[in-house]
């Protein structure tokens, strides 16, 4: 999907006061709510926007342990693993990857103690082989987006 330079500077608004109302953000942009409307309509529908969830801290809601743990599963069963993955609530994302490993998630604890628990949860599901742990020290850049989406945006320029 081709983001011109309107769409980037919406995304920009978007990721920057992402309480405001459409009728301000159209405002803001100096175009019509009707324009604005449906280009979110389409940012949404292409898989651009892909919700309106509050950004929430893990740290903030006393989970502040974060861990990437890398998971070998035994063959034939990463759906398996996968699914089970959703059932434990510390784990907030999980991938399938190449390279060392089968899965890797990003797992949240309490404190190190409750790591390992959440570890030793991960081997005992069925058809985890075993898993590799790196617990993150400090965030050096937290997610964003808005990089990406101005580098987009320029790009769309020329």
């Amino acid at each position: 999907m081709a983001v011109d330079e309107l769409d980037t500077r919406i995304l920009r608004l978007l990721l920057e006061q992402p309480r405001t109302s459409v009728r301000e953000y159209a405002r803001l942009l100096g175009i019509a709510r009707g324009t604005l409307q449906a280009r979110l309509d389409r940012l949404e529908r292409d898989g651009v926007i892909t919700g309106a969830a509050p950004s929430l801290s893990p740290a903030a809601l006393g989970h502040p342990v974060l861990a990437f743990v890398h998971i070998e599963v035994t063959q034939g069963r990463l759906d398996e693993v996968g699914e089970a993955l959703a059932g434990v609530p510390e784990i907030v994302e999980a991938f399938s990857i190449t390279g060392g490993g089968d899965l890797l998630t990003r797992v949240v604890a309490r404190d190190n103690a409750h790591l390992e628990d959440v570890v030793q949860k991960l081997i005992s599901l069925p058809g985890v082989v075993r898993t590799r742990s790196e617990v993150a020290l400090r965030e050096r850049v937290p997610h964003r987006l808005l990089p990406l989406v101005e580098s987009i945006g320029r790009t769309a320029r020329k």
